[in-house]
């Protein structure tokens, strides 16, 4: 593990299932915005087909893959339901804070979702002011993941070449983005929304770390602690 980590100058920490404990919340409000179009799908549907994809990707895919024409409003309605959600219920992974206070290297976000949403996440989370401008969305790129193109942006706007960079990831999307780019990639399980821990470190491909717990950041990464 030492060797992988030597000179690793930037974490890029995914934010929906990495930084927020989001994808139960917003997998569960699509559930119910469908059905009124007469798709009936449940939260794991939506987790194993549409997790790390921007939302305007999943609703092209589910207008696609369902036959039906969802109107011009949907994306923005589902919008606006998930703030109010979020600002109910939206927490950040548990012990995710204690890492941040402690990381000696630079960090940045780089996420598939909108500006406003990441902005709005990153807000009700008190984040903001700790990452500040150094946050990174599929809208800034030609091709959100599993292209590279996301992480490779993010890396030159830190100034820091793909090698030496540090991917958090829970999607395989995420993971395939971070791979491609030349990064070092870990999946993180840990959130909500990831029921079996061990099928997931199965499913990561050779040469990603797996950990469920923000606990095991530093026990892994000894080098990265202030």
């Amino acid at each position: 593990m030492a060797d992988e980590l030597r000179g690793v100058e930037l974490v890029i920490f995914d934010c929906d299932g990495v930084i927020a404990d989001s994808e139960v919340i917003s997998a569960s409000l699509l559930v119910r915005q469908l059905l009124p179009f007469g798709i009936s799908i449940d939260a794991d549907y939506v987790f194993r087909n549409f997790v790390g994809k921007s939302f305007p990707v999943v609703a092209d895919i589910i207008g696609e893959r369902f036959g039906v024409a969802l109107p011009s409003t949907f994306v923005g309605d589902y919008r606006a339901a998930l703030r109010e959600a979020f600002a109910e219920s939206l927490q950040t992974t548990p012990g995710l804070l204690d890492v941040l206070g402690q990381l000696t290297c630079a960090s940045c976000v780089a996420t598939s979702s909108s500006p406003p949403r990441v902005a709005y996440t990153l807000e009700t989370l008190g984040l903001a002011d700790y990452f500040g401008a150094d946050v990174f969305t599929a809208s800034q790129v030609a091709e959100g993941k599993p292209a590279p193109d996301l992480f490779l942006l993010a890396a030159r706007e830190m100034s820091t070449p793909p090698e030496r960079c540090l991917v958090i990831e829970d999607s395989a999307a995420g993971i395939e983005a971070g791979l491609a780019a030349g990064m070092k990639v870990w999946r993180y399980v840990g959130a909500s929304h990831i029921a079996d821990t061990a099928r997931a470190r199965d499913e990561a491909p050779a040469g990603v770390t797996v950990f469920d717990n923000w606990d095991r950041f530093y026990v892994l990464a000894p080098e990265l602690r202030a």
